[in-house]
């Protein structure tokens, strides 16, 4: 089996879940009081193009090299979330009304943690099952 697959998939189903249940249950009430009135229904083919992409470029950019190690792919995770979600966030503050530092300061927070978490977590999974050779 492709390794690449392999990494991209297991990378990919360790990141959604965990988004879904932290956007959706666990700080869903947080976002709605920072920045609710800016929130609409959730538009499947954006989402779902995001992580797409988003999982290729952690591929690209923190596991997909033959030499990365689980301490790596954690510390270049966790990089690559930073400067991903800053991005968003940032220019969310510079140019909408009802962006709130709180809400930045959150979900910049959460792009490192989870970023780092599912990138590594999609390492050692295809470590497992497609060892390097």
């Amino acid at each position: 089996m492709n390794r690449y697959l392999v990494l991209y998939l297991a990378t990919l189903f360790v990141l959604v879940p965990l988004d879904f249940l932290f956007l959706g249950i666990v700080a869903r009430d947080f976002f709605n009081s920072q920045v609710g009135d800016m929130l609409g229904e959730l538009k499947l083919l954006p989402a779902v193009l995001f992580y797409l992409l988003y999982v290729a470029g952690v591929l690209i950019f923190v596991s997909g090299s033959p030499t990365a190690t689980w301490q790596t792919t954690l510390l270049f995770g966790a990089l690559f979330g930073f400067f991903c979600y800053a991005t968003f966030d940032l220019t969310s503050l510079a140019l909408l009304k009802h962006w709130s530092w709180p809400a930045a300061v959150v979900d910049v927070s959460w792009g490192t943690a989870v970023t780092a978490v599912a990138s590594t977590a999609g390492l050692l999974i295809a470590d497992w099952l497609v060892p390097k050779i």
